[in-house]
């Protein structure tokens, strides 16, 4: 076991997104996975019927908890709903994750449309969240809503929206472009001196609930353990990959990918 990731993000009942996605990817990938949940899902592969979230202080009661005993080596942030836990999270790293790599996956919206980010928390996330970020990781809606613009429709648009996110703090931004049409899916990663594009082959089917929790949480865990960001990302595009490829078809909606494939 190399390397100490905490996850801090939402509870899916499903077992397919969120923190239980999470330490799937942390332990699948051979680190310590740790949780701050701040919320309780109600979901199966269709829907988000309900959602509970947890006091603010209480989430970060739990981060200051495991950073201050056991540390970690990589945070990763998923689904932080509201205002009030967005400052909590960040006032604990305040505390215990100054020198900490924060990966930021910045949840809005469930694969069955459901909004997991209250509107007027986007401005906390972005003043309070961002310019602590090491890695962002926004799918297309997430980048056109953090950055004010319209919905990004091509490899230019990203590129463009990756520098303006840049600008708000990030020391790099990779975005994906999974919704862009087409059987080749590409992702952009950008920083202030370079760019890189992760392109693979489309995996058909409806069976990708949490591919984006899950691609963050492998991002972490390759900083964890000291690979290179490229590497990283490298290493968690072609898990995520595998995955989709071996996906259990579980549900009747948008099922699970297979978080126990072999990476190597």
């Amino acid at each position: 076991m190399k390397g100490k990731v905490l996850t801090i993000a939402g509870s899916d009942s499903s077992g397919g997104a969120g923190v239980q996605a999470d330490i799937k990817t942390i332990s699948a990938l051979g680190a310590y996975a740790m949780s701050s949940i701040t919320a309780i899902t109600v979901q199966d592969t269709n829907m988000v019927s309900e959602v509970f979230p947890i006091p603010a202080h209480i989430v970060k009661a739990q981060i200051l908890s495991v950073l201050g005993d056991i540390g970690a080596d990589a945070i990763k942030t998923g689904m932080l709903m509201s205002p009030d836990i967005i400052l909590s999270v960040s006032d604990a790293l305040k505390s215990y994750g100054k020198n900490i790599p924060l990966i930021v996956d910045p949840v809005m919206m469930s694969t069955s449309g459901h909004m997991l980010l209250k509107p007027h928390s986007v401005n906390a996330m972005i003043s309070e969240i961002l310019p602590k970020t090491t890695v962002l990781t926004p799918n297309l809606a997430e980048a056109a809503k953090l950055t004010g613009t319209e919905l990004l429709k091509n490899i230019d648009d990203m590129r463009r929206a990756a520098d303006i996110l840049l600008k708000m703090g990030p020391n790099a931004v990779l975005i994906k472009g999974g919704h862009l049409k087409g059987d080749i899916l590409t992702d952009i990663l950008v920083t202030q001196n370079s760019e890189k594009i992760f392109s693979s082959l489309r995996v058909p089917g409806k069976n990708n609930h949490g591919t984006g929790c899950t691609l963050a949480s492998a991002i972490a865990t390759g900083i964890a353990q000291n690979l290179t960001l490229e590497e990283a990302v490298a290493r968690a595009h072609s898990y995520v990959h595998k995955a989709l490829e071996q996906a259990p078809e579980f549900g009747s909606g948008c099922g699970p990918i297979n978080h126990l494939v072999n990476v190597d």
